[in-house]
């Protein structure tokens, strides 16, 4: 099959979180043009049901499908990625890049064997995450957090705001007050929000601590999927759900990395 040159990479969340996964991808892949979407209507997507998630996803790419024709989706989403992916897949006759808690880089760099996962409530629910622990981290203990603050408070961070500094030491006490929590030596972001308040969350541990995300493996993985087609546009566009107005406040920092069209889905 021919792939159209100015064909996007299309990245999809339920906010701006995947920016750092379509970062990632970008250095790797400079010249792909790409379509970025975000599900603001439907945010947060950690505060859904299963069902709720597993039925608007799949919709709303097919839509977006529709309309950009990408060679390529990336769920740049933990929580729709953990839950919805077999019936998108299923759905797209396309290739489709998931988003998983980096549980086996995390087992890799860990010392004490005692793993952190920060995520949403939804994701961190999920057996998949049980799934990846027994597969990869089966000597260290898993301890998880529904951290429900940090999504919006990236979402402020990305608008110009300062979150209140409590809702990190929030995040940070759920997971090492827990039983066996104290050793804690790496932390898994398994939101793609949480790496943009990844400073913030550092500060409110107060000491060393590695902090994983699944970005570089997603880019890496998008690249080897792309290996040898010629990219041509190089064009970033932004697409949201919701009211047009909802974009505005998040225009400085999407213009600042090369947003240059905007559209309401």
């Amino acid at each position: 099959m021919t792939i159209a040159a100015d064909a996007p990479l299309l990245f999809f969340d339920s906010g701006i979180g995947g920016l750092t996964v379509m970062d990632a991808a970008r250095a790797l892949l400079p010249d792909a043009p790409i379509v970025y979407a975000a599900d603001f209507a439907g945010l947060p997507y950690g505060e859904k049901t299963e069902a709720e998630i597993a039925a608007r996803v799949p919709a709303l790419l097919g839509r977006l499908v529709e309309r950009y024709r990408p060679r390529l989706i990336t769920i740049a989403c933990n929580t729709a990625s953990t839950i919805a992916l077999p019936q998108i897949r299923a759905a797209l006759d396309l290739p489709v890049v998931g988003t998983v808690p980096a549980i086996k880089p995390a087992s890799e760099v860990s010392q004490t064997r005692v793993i952190g996962v920060l995520g949403t409530e939804a994701t961190v629910r999920q057996p998949y995450v049980d799934n990846l622990a027994r597969e990869f981290a089966d000597d260290a203990t898993i301890i998880r957090f529904g951290a429900r603050e940090l999504v919006r408070a990236a979402e402020m961070k990305m608008r110009g705001q300062t979150p209140d500094p409590a809702i990190f030491a929030r995040a940070i006490a759920g997971l090492v007050d827990q039983q066996r929590g104290v050793p804690i030596d790496t932390i898994v972001l398994a939101c793609t929000h949480f790496p943009i308040v990844q400073d913030e969350l550092a500060a409110a541990m107060g000491r060393p601590v590695t902090f994983v995300d699944g970005a570089a493996g997603i880019a890496r993985r998008i690249a080897w999927l792309t290996r040898g087609q010629v990219f041509a546009g190089n064009g970033l566009r932004f697409v949201a759900t919701g009211p047009a107005a909802d974009v505005i406040p998040y225009r400085p920092a999407l213009t600042q990395r090369g947003f240059s069209s905007f559209d309401s889905l």
